[in-house]
């Protein structure tokens, strides 16, 4: 692996990662800064400021439609440098790995918005649709089926998806480390990413309020909002 070329493919990925489609797209609606929207926590007086600045936070302020265009943006801008470079060095997918990586990372944090981006689910979904699209149906199916079911959890179910794509590169590739690897720093990513709102997490929790501010944080999206259905159907407690 030539570490120019592998430095470049994370570079051009950083930045188009970096680009906030939360912010252009909510900007262009409403000529608001996404960040100035509150979501309200169910059965108090309490509202807090979206921490993640997504899709989904998009579709608490623009609804479905909305938040649908940003991940679908999102995706796109992980997309293009990873199918980059998987074309143009087939022989060397750790180019193609970097990209999907750099990408995420821009995400998270964008170095045009002082670092303060999305938790990172769709460009995640960016990186895996060019790197092994079957993963992008399999994983999620499986990993709500591990947390609803197995572990009756609906944060599990929400988070197990990731989990799963260390043993499933392990077996897709026959125990190639560049995937693994991927996977594993992935999923480090995310929870780092993660740490915000789970400061916010706690905070309820210690005040007493963490089953609201759970169903707030669920109710506030379309993929939220899914889950909970789940969870009914399934009869999982929220916690």
């Amino acid at each position: 692996m030539d570490p120019v070329i592998a430095v470049i493919s994370l570079l051009i990925s950083y930045l188009l990662g970096s680009i906030s489609f939360a912010r252009l797209v909510v900007k262009l609606w409403t000529g608001k800064n996404v960040t100035e929207f509150e979501v309200a926590v169910e059965g108090t007086d309490d509202k807090y400021k979206a921490l993640s600045i997504g899709g989904n936070t998009v579709s608490t302020v623009l609804g479905a439609k909305g938040g649908m265009t940003v991940g679908i943006l999102d995706i796109l801008k992980v997309v293009l440098p990873t199918l980059a470079f998987k074309l143009l060095y087939p022989d060397q997918p750790a180019y193609m790995l970097i990209a999907a990586v750099g990408g995420l990372v821009g995400h998270v944090w964008p170095v045009y918005y002082r670092f303060h981006g999305g938790a990172g689910f769709s460009a995640i979904m960016g990186g895996l649709l060019v790197i092994d699209w079957l993963a992008v149906l399999v994983s999620p199916i499986a990993g709500l089926i591990l947390g609803m079911v197995i572990l009756r959890n609906i944060i599990a179910a929400n988070l197990a998806w990731l989990w799963l794509l260390i043993p499933w590169f392990w077996w897709r590739t026959g125990g190639d480390a560049a995937h693994i690897l991927y996977a594993v720093v992935v999923n480090v990513l995310f929870l780092l990413a993660m740490i915000p709102e789970y400061r916010t997490a706690m905070k309820y929790k210690n005040e007493g309020k963490m089953i609201e501010y759970g169903l707030s944080n669920l109710k506030s999206t379309p993929m939220g909002r899914g889950m909970l259905k789940m969870a009914k159907f399934f009869k999982v407690e929220i916690k």
